[in-house]
């Protein structure tokens, strides 16, 4: 990024060193390679060592696998292929962005946009971002392959810079990720394991799935508004002298012809039908969309496991149905055409998943990141600080912790066993100590290279700035990571002290009964 004449105060100074030394660092795919090897070296030598740390989730003493002996690499060679093809956001990403690719080529994105900006206000467009980006959590992993990409096009479309848009994006969908007032699959996986925790204490005791979501709920006004001001104040500004130059077509803003008009809304027509169709087909209470136990918003669900071919088929029906009436398409090929330019943009996010597939498997099966989070809790536990201070240990303890282990329930299964049953002595409730646990998890998300949707975000940015790098987008991510983390850290105590409640039928106070 290119330094402002006028004089420049701390802040910016300080992200501006940030990304300097930050783009000196390889290129993600060499990075992920460069840190497995790491791991290897790093497993050898530590597994020498006896550990005397219980793993919570088996009741064994934590070992260190060797990822350099000679079964070790020739598991390795032999899973190679496999760790890839199985490395989930790989596929949610490109068949999620081939029904999206037909829908963008044919110009129906592009439609919408431009129908959406016409009615809202330049000025309320970041806040209409971050809330679409939030909601978005439902749909699990969508909105890494629809909203922030779709970020950068609205605001490249509305005149503004395209990489705040994204940065917006990010921030809604990642940074705030424990920020939702639409009830989703990760509230009943992690008060699953909260409740085996706190059950260590108290066999009998039982937790409701949305014991945090009033506070969740509420928590989402908070994200936008911080959100609104980092991208609107701070990340914007520093991106003014940064130079746009696109590597594909972008929309443009002027107005739909009648063709376009009707084709739009024949096609929006055709998606609420596909929507209405949806919704009649997981409305009864024996769908086949439903879990075993009738609930639609289980992972386990058919629905959610579904949600990556829904968004392809919900996406390329009124895309071609666009694309026909519209006259971007007059062949069946132009539909196929528009799937390969859409995988064609695809194929440098493939190398860095290569490599970052390998990296977190190794990381996985060494255990290191288990010794790290279970070491770090122990610790915290040590110090046997007051209740106030101890929530807001867990909070920058998970946020360190995510910084290794992405995975939200992964930690958690971690964590939640020697946190859970240690505050409940303290007289501090699992529904509390859960959402401590929430804060932390997201505030830290948006900062790492190494979560695995972040290369993927690089790659949005590098469609309008070529030498986007990674320390680009952390220098951007870094004010919304700090501000997150401060202010959602006192709405929680705040809110603790005033004693609103959590969630449903959710407590502060643990009282052994």
């Amino acid at each position: 990024m290119e330094e402002n004449k006028p004089k420049k105060g701390f802040v910016n100074k300080a992200l501006d060193f940030i990304e300097k030394k930050g783009n000196k660092l390889p290129d993600p795919a060499i990075l992920f390679f460069s840190l497995m090897i790491g791991i290897w070296i790093l497993s050898a030598f530590l597994s020498n060592i006896t550990f005397d740390v219980i793993d919570p989730r088996s009741q064994a003493p934590i070992e260190v696998i060797n990822l350099l002996s000679g079964s070790s690499l020739a598991a390795f060679l032999s899973n190679m292929v496999t760790t890839f093809t199985s490395f989930a956001p790989l596929g949610i990403v490109l068949v999620a962005m081939l029904g999206v690719g037909v829908a963008e080529h044919a110009g129906f994105i592009n439609a919408g946009l431009k129908s959406m900006l016409s009615i809202t206000p330049k000025a309320l467009l970041t806040p209409m971002l971050i809330l679409v980006a939030i909601v978005s959590h439902t749909a699990t992993d969508a909105g890494y392959v629809l909203v922030i990409p779709l970020g950068g096009v609205i605001y490249y479309a509305a005149g503004r810079h395209p990489l705040s848009g994204i940065a917006a994006a990010f921030a809604g969908v990642s940074g705030g990720f424990s920020a939702n007032f639409v009830p989703s699959g990760i509230d009943p996986l992690l008060q699953g394991f909260t409740q085996s925790a706190a059950q260590i204490i108290n066999p009998v005791i039982e937790l409701n799935p949305l014991n945090n979501w009033f506070f969740t709920s509420a928590s989402t006004l908070l994200i936008v508004l911080i959100g609104w001001y980092i991208t609107d104040k701070i990340v914007e500004p520093r991106l003014k002298s940064v130079t746009v130059k696109v590597t594909e077509e972008q929309p443009t803003m002027d107005r739909l012809l009648p063709k376009e008009k009707k084709a739009f809304w024949t096609a929006c027509f055709v998606m609420i039908l596909c929507l209405l169709a949806l919704f009649l087909w997981s409305a009864p209470a024996d769908s086949a969309l439903r879990a075993e136990s009738g609930d639609l918003a289980a992972l386990s669900a058919p629905l959610m496991r579904s949600i990556v071919p829904l968004i392809f088929i919900i996406f390329l029906i009124p895309g071609v149905v666009y694309g026909l009436m519209a006259g971007t398409f007059t062949k069946s090929k132009d539909i196929i055409d528009s799937m390969t330019k859409s995988m064609s943009g695809m194929s440098y996010y493939i190398v860095m998943a290569f490599f970052c597939a390998l990296f977190i498997d190794a990381f996985t099966k060494s255990n290191l990141g288990a010794l790290l989070a279970i070491k770090g809790a122990s610790g915290l536990k040590a110090l046997a600080l007051p209740p106030e201070i101890t929530i807001v240990g867990i909070i920058l303890l998970t946020a360190f912790v995510n910084l290794f282990i992405g995975s939200a329930s992964a930690k958690w299964a971690l964590l939640a066993p020697i946190m859970v049953p240690m505050l409940m002595q303290l007289g501090i409730s699992p529904d509390l100590t859960q959402a401590s646990y929430r804060v932390g998890d997201s505030v830290s998300n948006i900062v790492t290279p190494l979560m695995p949707y972040f290369p993927l975000v690089v790659v949005y940015c590098q469609k309008y700035v070529k030498s986007t790098g990674i320390g680009t987008l952390v220098s951007m991510m870094i004010p919304y990571s700090i501000a997150f983390m401060v202010l959602w850290t006192i709405f929680l105590l705040v809110y603790w002290a005033l004693g609103i409640p959590l969630g449903l039928q959710a407590t502060y106070e643990y009282i052994t009964p």
